[in-house]
């Protein structure tokens, strides 16, 4: 005999089995595109470049992402979290960690992009190398703090899955939000804007185009890879073409 859990009080079940079906298309979907690029690193010569790498490491974390989500999809499922307080810590933790790397990357790959084009510095495997280390080990640490008491994971509403505890707002917690805010996602922000209208500004005043793409990928309109032209969801071919025959 299956065991019926309650839902928390203003969820139905449409509410249950809406959340989980959207986290499940997210993680298979997210988890396959992401897979992709992460092949085409791996398997294609002309895409192992040190930008590109940063490319590789985001795919990684939203690999991370997808996981984490896929997770939260069976859960919601059941109607209950069947791992455990520890695991609802692990997976807490796991996927804040690769959600803040994932943040992290997109502010790298802008200012890679804004050194390429602006200051026309081409960045080294050394420098790569290191930043990837260094952004892994900075979210590890802010990740890790709500395990030993400086914040805290804890279940979500629904109860199906979990994440950083939002509701409090004792000092505990403001004490850990401001300056994980600011350090994770205040500043990555202020990176990735300002790269990208320095790059703007750039071409505007060069009048050149921003990628010199052959006539063969300029027929297939860029979008369709994936929301915003994110370099995660851009098909092997087409990541090839682009890095050979590019700027």
């Amino acid at each position: 005999m299956v065991t019926s859990y309650p839902l928390p009080k203003g969820f139905s079940d449409f509410d249950v089995f809406s959340l989980g079906s959207c986290l499940l298309v997210e993680g298979l979907l997210g988890f396959f595109l992401n897979a992709v690029t992460v092949v085409a690193f791996l398997k294609i010569r002309e895409l192992r470049t040190p930008s590109n790498f940063l490319v590789f490491s985001l795919a990684l974390a939203d690999m991370g992402i997808s996981m984490n989500a896929t997770v939260a999809a069976f859960s919601s499922f059941l109607r209950y979290w069947p791992y455990g307080s520890d695991g609802c810590q692990t997976h807490g933790f796991q996927g804040f960690l690769t959600a803040l790397a994932s943040i992290h990357f997109i502010a790298a790959i802008a200012w890679d992009r804004y050194h390429q084009y602006c200051t026309r510095t081409k960045l080294q495997w050394s420098g790569a190398i290191s930043l990837v280390i260094f952004i892994w080990l900075f979210t590890a640490f802010w990740s890790a703090m709500p395990l030993i008491g400086w914040g805290e994971y804890d279940y979500e509403p629904l109860g199906t899955c979990c994440t950083l505890d939002y509701s409090k707002g004792d000092r505990n917690y403001v004490s850990y939000l401001i300056p994980m805010s600011i350090f994770n996602m205040g500043i990555q922000v202020f990176v990735v804007l300002s790269s990208y209208q320095y790059i703007d500004k750039k071409f505007k005043k060069t009048g050149q185009a921003k990628v010199k793409y052959p006539v063969h990928l300029l027929e297939l309109d860029m979008r369709l890879t994936g929301p915003c032209r994110d370099p995660r969801y851009t098909f092997p071919t087409m990541l090839r073409n682009t890095i050979i025959h590019g700027d």
